[in-house]
């Protein structure tokens, strides 16, 4: 079988939990090989997704591993099942950077989202007008074909959340007020909010400006919930791309970041009214 030259994420992600999986039980590659009946080689490719393995093989060794956890076994042979229905982001792939493709990749595949945004507003709760000023802004300038591209990707994850794949979006008053291409665009975008906080899958919830009792991050990021716990993750933004962490001291600390968060933003109705407020002072500069 040909290695791949670029694993998607779900297939690193295998890979990463079968490594997880052996160093937990204590073993090396070779004694693991020893034990399958193959070259070391081969299992340092498995567990770098560079080649797939079958159903039958991943619980041989869970065996091997003496893993007994049988919800996270049974949610990788998943993966290995729907290994080939690819998503729709792979219709993009050589046409945007594989950042792009990674983060539709993890939305596309989560039981729920849950982010917390401090400088702009959400991607998947973005208007066409303020995502295209956002990539217009670019501390790399784009041309406006690649402009045009980004925001069509970005517009087209947001299928996601009209489907109704639950979404908690925590957003800091500095991206409320935050004006990327002026008052209009952003009251628009405010308004998109508003009608965006009434879907019943969508929560969204302001943290304001004087809140200073949580130890609150720097970048952007986007809790994702996978078929069990085990398989969450998170993705964060900086500026050199996507930071993807999947560890468990990870997850379980992002997890306590949105609990504190949580614990200290508004309610929705109180952010609702919160964002109006900004919405009509956004307006009354554009009058």
């Amino acid at each position: 079988m040909a290695l791949r030259s670029n694993p998607t994420l779900r297939q690193r992600r295998l890979g990463a939990e079968l490594r997880r999986m052996r160093e937990q039980a204590g073993l090396g590659g070779s004694q693991l090989a020893r034990a399958l009946g193959i070259n070391p080689a081969h299992v340092t490719q498995m567990e770098s997704g560079k080649t797939g393995i079958s159903v039958e093989r991943l619980r041989t060794i869970a065996a091997l591993c003496m893993c007994v956890n049988e919800p996270l076994i049974d949610a990788l042979a998943d993966i290995i099942t729907d290994r080939d229905k690819g998503g729709w982001w792979e219709e993009y792939r050589g046409r945007l950077s594989q950042d792009f493709l990674e983060v539709a990749e993890m939305e596309g595949h989560a039981r729920g989202l849950s982010a917390y945004t401090m400088a702009f507003v959400h991607g998947l709760l973005q208007t066409n007008a303020y995502a295209s000023s956002i990539f217009t802004r670019s501390y790399q300038r784009l041309p406006a074909h690649e402009v045009d591209l980004r925001v069509a990707f970005r517009l087209r994850r947001q299928h996601i959340i009209r489907e109704s794949t639950p979404f908690a979006a925590y957003i800091h008053e500095a991206a409320l007020r935050m004006q990327f291409s002026g008052a209009k665009v952003q009251a628009d975008q405010l308004g998109a909010l508003l009608e965006a906080s009434e879907q019943p899958n969508i929560s969204i919830r302001v943290v304001l400006f004087d809140v200073d009792d949580i130890p609150l991050p720097n970048e952007n990021f986007t809790y994702v919930e996978g078929p069990i716990p085990e398989l969450d993750a998170v993705q964060a933004d900086s500026g050199v791309g996507n930071l993807l962490f999947d560890a468990p001291a990870h997850t379980a600390r992002f997890r306590s970041l949105l609990a504190q968060i949580g614990s200290a933003a508004l309610s929705e109705e109180d952010s609702r009214e919160f964002i109006r407020s900004i919405k009509k002072d956004m307006e009354s500069k554009n009058a």
